[in-house]
């Protein structure tokens, strides 16, 4: 269905104060910046900040919910044949070789990282999204390896796969605080891939094998 003239709008305004305050935030500090800061640049009333963002964190991690659904998102979209963490490693493996901003892999990743750990209120945001992670991910390996509640495994084996996905974003965003290349750290990144995936069990590897029918 096509987006209508208001949704486009409000789409458009909400894009627009998010990245002004990620500019303000960037520039002078999460914890210093205040919502009737963000209006006022923005020209827009403190109420209609909140109407699209209930809290300054939200703000700040505005695209949180992509991240949320990646790793169900890939799982759900392996190959016939492929298990879960393999889809992983797989969509991992092409974001890092595209050097893909998502991972991080881009000029000025490290005001980001450096906006975080200056400010509590984001440090605990992030924990709270990386749980969502795996939350999110053991939903899904449930119902994709068809596991019944008491059974351990989708747990277990959802906490292996955002191991992987974490040590990966945090061993980019070590080398990027330094203000290194994109491309260097991401040729880098592939050799740390290659050593994780050997120090996963076969169990890890092979579960959720996504069947040819």
């Amino acid at each position: 269905m096509a987006e209508g003239l208001r949704e486009r709008k409000k789409r458009e305004t909400r894009q627009r104060i998010s990245d002004i305050a990620t500019g303000l935030f960037l520039e002078h500090g999460f914890v210093t910046v205040t919502i009737a800061d963000v209006a006022e640049a923005a020209d827009v009333s403190v109420n209609t900040v909140y109407n699209y963002f209930p809290a300054k964190e939200d703000l700040f991690f505005d695209r949180s919910q992509g991240v949320v659904d990646r790793l169900s998102r890939w799982v759900r979209g392996r190959d016939a044949g492929e298990s879960a963490a393999r889809a992983v490693l797989r969509e991992l493996r092409a974001e890092i070789e595209a050097v893909s901003p998502r991972l991080g892999l881009v000029e000025g990743y490290d005001r980001f990282m450096r906006c975080i750990e200056e400010a509590p209120p984001l440090r605990s945001r992030l924990w709270s999204i990386q749980q969502e992670v795996q939350d999110n991910l053991e939903a899904t390996l449930r119902e994709e390896a068809d596991a019944g509640d008491a059974d351990p495994l989708p747990r277990l084996i959802a906490g292996q796969i955002c191991w992987v996905h974490g040590t990966v974003f945090v061993a980019i965003g070590r080398e990027m605080t330094k203000g290194r290349n994109p491309d260097e750290v991401s040729r880098e990144i592939l050799v740390l891939l290659d050593d994780i995936e050997e120090l996963l069990s076969e169990k890890v590897l092979n579960y959720a094998v996504r069947g040819a029918g």
